[in-house]
């Protein structure tokens, strides 16, 4: 698809690649491409775009498949990476890239794609990378001295002294009430908006994700491997653990793994449509 888009005030001496990934998981070396977009536009306006669904090759744990909507049924019938990675490499040729925060995730994960291929692609070398993320951090500051300017239309005198900061807080929080009409006005609802849990993990630690309801290590050797394997396989790591200093909810998964007992992921109730 090539039409030709306003370039506003950025100056490009060559193209720019925007792009953006979804994949099985969070793990940019084992996890595996379900959909990518690539928009690339010239120093002329020019614009062009690749975007397909991808077949991983392997099965998409419904914990992802709740943040992106993708599953099986969708990916049926789409390319592997193996069949477009020519493709992906043509399009980015001679390219610099762009994303939101996309050094940390979707470039390596593009990249271990390739390495699969055998392709060598290094994005930094000879490439230029621009994070709309790491802008938008650097110019609208997030912290209480902000809120309190924005909020309540006032300097903070005395920053960072814990009483300052704290009568502070209490202020933005009324002044966020008022603002906000839809914002709830009660303690546990605020909790359950805001505060919600990542329930992509089995720990406080983040040292086991779920996937396919049973937990998968993120850390050490056996990174990407299921506890419950690791139990079968490796008891020893799983000894090594309990004689460190993991958490505590961290050792009690690990214990009941060497019993025998592997923690299931709970499905959500489906909400009640009785009314």
């Amino acid at each position: 698809m090539t039409n030709t888009v306003s370039l506003g005030k950025l100056q490009l001496s060559r193209p720019l690649v925007t792009l953006d990934l979804e994949a099985t998981g969070l793990d940019a070396e084992l996890d595996r491409i379900v959909e990518i977009a690539l928009i690339r536009v010239a120093p002329n306006g020019a614009r062009h775009q690749f975007h397909t669904l991808v077949d991983p090759g392997v099965g998409i744990p419904e914990e992802s498949t709740a943040v992106h909507g993708i599953d099986a049924e969708r990916v049926k019938g789409a390319p592997s990476f193996k069949d477009i990675g020519e493709d992906v490499l043509d399009f980015l040729r001679d390219a610099d890239l762009c994303g939101f925060n996309h050094r940390r995730f979707d470039l390596p994960l593009l990249r271990a794609e390739f390495r699969r291929l055998d392709i060598a692609w290094d994005y930094e070398k000879d490439v230029r990378l621009v994070d709309a993320q790491a802008i938008f951090h650097k110019r609208e500051p997030r912290d209480l001295t902000a809120a309190f300017r924005f909020y309540c239309n006032d300097e903070l005198e005395g920053a960072h002294g814990a009483l300052a900061d704290a009568a502070a807080t209490w202020q933005v929080l009324l002044a966020q009430l008022e603002r906000y009409p839809d914002l709830p006005t009660d303690v546990p609802a605020l909790d359950a908006a805001f505060n919600r849990r990542d329930s992509r993990f089995v720990d406080s630690e983040r040292r086991f994700l779920w996937k396919n309801g049973e937990p998968v290590f993120n850390f050490g050797i056996h990174k990407g491997e299921s506890l419950r394997k690791v139990a079968a396989e490796d008891p020893e790591f799983l000894d090594w653990i309990l004689r460190k200093k993991f958490a505590s909810d961290v050792k009690d998964i690990v214990k009941g793994a060497l019993q025998g007992e592997i923690p299931q992921r709970q499905k959500e109730p489906a909400p009640d449509a009785s009314g």
